[in-house]
């Protein structure tokens, strides 16, 4: 039997694509006038039978509209190929999802890394290697993402592209740092700024976003304790004092409101009204859970979140925005024991499409930030994107533009959530505890090296040093798949005594 290690399967499809029908129309408003055509890419590294390679194409494309070829190039004419694929260790969705599809086709497990995404676009006309390049750089973010480029002449020679597996290496270690709190102030601010330096890497590990004030108070504590904290437990309490997860600005006294604006203002507003509705009140939990809880009948009750992914959609339009979608589907299936969302909404505000001119990230004017229509179409894709995937509609939302937008856009995103104010066993849904004895457990997607340092992140002003690989990208498949199990399934059999995101 002929064993393969490496196999590029590749989906053409038999008309041109709606996606290169957009494309061309976006690179288009950019000034290119091309043809595009796109095949979808699956590399899968795995030893499996030329006759397995053929059974896997099959089950990865449709035979009405698409046709696959297994380590062969394509009979088309061309100018350029240029192909796009995700950076050594950034989650692979499609990949993770065509690893499934292969493990139930053939009933056997065959591991992580196995299977790697990317597509192709072959693209026609007026255009120069240079040409190409731009286009890339403006549908890719270089952080997290890759781009290889191939003349149609260089396509023949090679045979193809290139099997190429975005590899990650790493070295396995299992230390604990003590960090030395007991430098100069200079020092300190730039831990809280950079993050903890590393001698295995001889770098910086990311942000802490702590302030002077606070590593102080820190260092403080621990030399009441006797002792240096280590880095666990630093980037544990940046994480846990970051904006995303404290929201230390809102809380935080400001003048003479000592209780800070959101128990000022926003709190006591929303008590007001719940006191003076008195007998009409029709809320059920406020300010205590990942959501917040209405009566919507005798039977059902209904929940509400919305927040903002502005900092990371600035970065990484796509990733930052299908993050905070899918986050929001989160928190309604964490909202008492167990909402199931029914429905998405947002709110964008960026800047002018049209605006073509380059602004900065930081004073030394080498990190350009991202054009508004780049982050437009990005955001958008994102948030339909997690929506599809999830099976949830997103029938409500704003667009505003305005100059002010350029450099950083409002991404506002919520989700819906239908919950049954009882539970089969009589109780209340919207109540939960965690009692003594219980097992914890932890569901979800895998990670990559993408959302590291992302809560502590979000404490930081965007400058040039800002990285895109704070920004997770989110796994709406996997989530469909434990939310129905969830909200459909588990809370039907109280399975468990609480939930939380």
């Amino acid at each position: 039997m002929e064993m393969s290690n490496i196999c590029r399967i590749e989906i053409d499809s038999t008309k041109k694509s709606s996606e290169a029908k957009v494309l061309e129309n976006a690179l288009s408003v950019d000034g290119h006038e091309v043809s595009i055509e796109t095949s979808k890419v699956y590399t899968v590294e795995y030893d499996f039978s030329e006759g397995q390679f053929k059974q896997v194409a099959a089950a990865l494309h449709n035979p009405i509209t698409e046709f696959p070829r297994i380590n062969e190039p394509a009979d088309k004419k061309f100018d350029f190929v240029l192909e796009l694929g995700l950076l050594p260790g950034v989650t692979d969705n499609v990949a993770n999802t065509t690893t499934e599809i292969i493990n139930d086709l053939f009933k056997i497990e065959i591991g992580r890394n196995k299977v790697f995404s990317s597509k192709l676009l072959f693209i026609s006309g007026n255009v120069t290697k240079e040409n190409i390049k731009k286009i890339a750089l403006g549908l890719t973010n270089v952080l997290i993402e890759r781009h290889h480029i191939k003349s149609y002449t260089t396509y023949l020679e090679d045979g193809g592209m290139d099997k190429k597996i975005p590899t990650v290496h790493l070295k396995q270690s299992m230390g604990v740092l003590e960090i030395d709190l007991d430098v100069g102030e200079e020092e300190l601010i730039e831990l809280g700024k950079k993050g903890i330096f590393d001698p295995e890497t001889n770098a910086r590990r990311g942000p802490l976003a702590l302030s002077i004030d606070y590593l102080k108070s820190i260092k403080e504590y621990y030399e009441k304790e006797g002792r240096k904290p280590t880095d666990i437990e630093l980037e544990s309490i940046a994480q846990t004092w970051s904006e995303h997860c404290k929201h230390t600005i809102f809380a935080s006294q400001i003048d003479d409101i000592e209780e800070g604006i959101f128990k000022r203002y926003i709190k006591k507003a929303t008590e007001n009204i719940r006191k003076d509705l008195g007998d009409k009140d029709f809320c059920l939990s406020v300010f205590k859970d990942n959501s917040g809880g209405i009566i919507f009948n005798e039977e059902f009750m209904i929940t509400d979140k919305a927040e903002t992914h502005n900092s990371p959609s600035a970065l990484d339009p796509f990733g930052g925005a299908i993050t905070g979608i899918v986050g929001v589907n989160r928190d309604t299936l964490g909202f008492g024991m167990g909402a199931l969302p029914i429905a998405n909404k947002y709110g964008y505000c960026f800047g002018k499409p049209e605006d073509k001119k380059i602004i900065f990230r930081g004073e030394d004017k080498t990190s350009p930030a991202l054009a508004p229509r780049r982050i437009m179409d990005g955001v958008v894709q994102g948030v339909n994107v997690g929506g599809n995937c999830s099976g949830i509609p997103t029938p409500t939302g704003f667009v505003f533009f305005d100059d002010n937008y350029k450099g950083k856009p409002l991404v506002f995103v919520g989700t819906i959530g239908l919950l049954s104010r009882k539970l089969p066993n009589g109780k209340s849904a919207e109540y939960k505890k965690a009692r003594p004895g219980d097992n914890i457990v932890i569901i979800g997607g895998r990670v990559g090296k993408d959302g590291i340092h992302g809560a502590t992140f979000s404490s930081e002003e965007m400058d040039g040093g800002s990285p895109a690989t704070a920004v997770q990208i989110g796994d709406p498949i996997t989530q469909k798949k434990f939310s129905d199990a969830i909200a459909k399934e588990a809370i039907g059999q109280c399975l468990y005594n609480s939930i939380t995101d």
